[in-house]
């Protein structure tokens, strides 16, 4: 019980794992924007995302761009988990909310891009002004979150309804959401799109991007020697997963340990450990049980 409380304060911020934004789940008066059991829940719900995340944000690095708003604007050294927590609220109340929910999360994550501003190095030495707002910052962030969760899935997970382009076309959605205005709908056309990215020249390395490194390799946890050896086995199964050319330029190395077969043998344990108590899909589940019970009641007094 003690894992699973310090896990679900890392995921949730809160030791039950369900805090008010979970709860309200169970809320609102519509659907949501995914289908129950769908690409979206099936791949979100899996235990492959506690690597996706690590992923996702090596391979958001290497954008300059995108870098830069989290070296001038994240609180993610003094706050780590803190920032897991406000990444996972997002995902989870678009995957699993009511689309009024969702409008509400989008909102508060768009706030705080509104300042989110400043300049950077591009790789031709020029100076360059962004915002969180920039075309290609939110396509290259959405790139990666979708590329980092279809890719540790089909590493760690079962199969998904549709197979990889329903997901990739589904998601979509999130993208539209946040404002990428024409996110992929294929897996082939995903990879495409990241590739695009690094053949232009726009991916870099540099000390920012090492020192983001250096800092995703080091596990949150330090007083639980348990769950800092867990993060360390996880986050070299990211960097695994990881394209050559990608993991070149981000200055790694796939270890020659069986990372992803130990991978599994966590994700096992961790997903046993969270089966404790109701999951935010759960509470998604009441509020369309709700929902079709009072459908049904309608039909049937019409």
């Amino acid at each position: 019980m003690k894992l699973r409380a310090r896990l679900l304060i890392a995921l949730s911020g809160d030791p039950d794992g369900a805090p008010p934004w979970v709860r309200e789940l169970a809320q609102g008066d519509d659907r949501g924007w995914f289908a129950e059991d769908g690409p979206a829940w099936t791949v979100h719900a899996g235990m492959g995302t506690m690597v996706a995340g690590i992923r996702a944000l090596l391979l958001q690095a290497l954008h300059p761009g995108a870098l830069a708003g989290v070296h001038d604007w994240s609180r993610y050294r003094e706050d780590p988990i803190g920032r897991l927590t406000g990444t996972v609220r997002w995902v989870i109340c678009l995957t699993y909310g009511s689309r009024a929910q969702a409008q509400r999360e989008t909102a508060r994550v768009g706030r705080f891009h509104e300042r989110v501003s400043g300049t950077y190095r591009a790789t031709d030495g020029t100076e360059v002004t962004y915002s969180a707002a920039d075309a290609d910052l939110v396509e290259w962030v959405h790139l990666a979150f979708t590329d980092a969760f279809l890719t540790c899935h089909e590493a760690w997970g079962g199969p998904i309804p549709g197979g990889p382009d329903a997901y990739v076309a589904e998601w979509a959605t999130a993208g539209r959401l946040m404002r990428v205005s024409d996110p992929p709908r294929t897996e082939a056309e995903l990879r495409r799109r990241l590739d695009a990215h690094l053949e232009a020249g726009v991916l870099r390395r540099d000390e920012r991007v090492d020192d983001v490194v250096r800092f995703l390799g080091r596990p949150p946890f330090r007083d639980s020697r348990s769950m800092s050896l867990a993060y360390r086995v996880l986050f070299a199964s990211a960097v695994a997963t990881i394209p050559r050319r990608y993991r070149e330029l981000l200055g790694l190395r796939r270890t020659w340990l069986p990372v992803v077969t130990l991978t599994r043998g966590i994700l096992a344990v961790t997903g046993r450990t969270l089966s404790g108590g109701p999951r935010a899909q759960d509470f998604a589940r009441r509020r369309l049980r709700r929902l079709e019970q009072a459908d049904a009641a309608a039909r049937g007094s019409a």
